[in-house]
């Protein structure tokens, strides 16, 4: 939102909300409009990461769910790991993250061995084939940001992630 001239703010005039605490007490406020464009930027962006998601499992195998998506997300960047890790890092049930594996597990993109560090467990991760689907789709979305960003300057780029990153660890420190 421009100001053509207009100095006036009209979040500063405002002394008390609607609960009777100060502008000052509601962090929104002291905040200002940049925090309605930031949340809706964020709506846009979180809507189109969750279209692109859909199309990415398609491409993967034309009968993976979009969530199941994720996981091969988190296993190929964190290596095999324990359904109750996955369940955890995705803030999910053990239901939820079982029935996402056996999917997975039936579309032969992962698999499962014993834990050595407890036979009563099992360590999930990707078959060559869930590895090289993935990849695959994983290398053509890097190409589609490549194609998109590549007008700006790698410093816009470097500035982007660094204030995502930090974005993302404000939601790590609050969970």
């Amino acid at each position: 939102m421009e100001n053509h001239g207009d100095t006036t703010d009209v979040h500063k005039n405002s002394t008390d909300s609607p609960n009777g605490a100060s502008a000052v007490d509601d962090p929104v406020e002291a905040f200002g409009p940049e925090c309605l464009d930031v949340e809706r930027e964020l709506a846009v962006f979180l809507r189109r990461a969750r279209a692109s998601s859909g199309e990415m499992a398609r491409q993967v195998h034309p009968d993976l769910e979009p969530a199941a998506y994720g996981l091969l997300v988190r296993l190929e960047d964190a290596g095999e790991q324990r359904a109750t890790e996955l369940a955890g890092y995705f803030g999910v049930g053990k239901a939820t993250i079982s029935r996402q594996l056996q999917a997975l597990l039936q579309l032969g993109l992962v698999d499962r061995r014993p834990d050595p560090a407890d036979r009563r467990a099992s360590l999930v991760h990707l078959t060559p084939e869930g590895r090289r689907r993935f990849t695959r789709v994983r290398d053509a979305r890097r190409l589609s940001y490549a194609r998109k960003l590549a007008a700006w300057d790698r410093r816009e780029i470097a500035e982007l992630a660094r204030l995502l990153h930090r974005l993302n660890s404000l939601a790590d420190q609050e969970e």
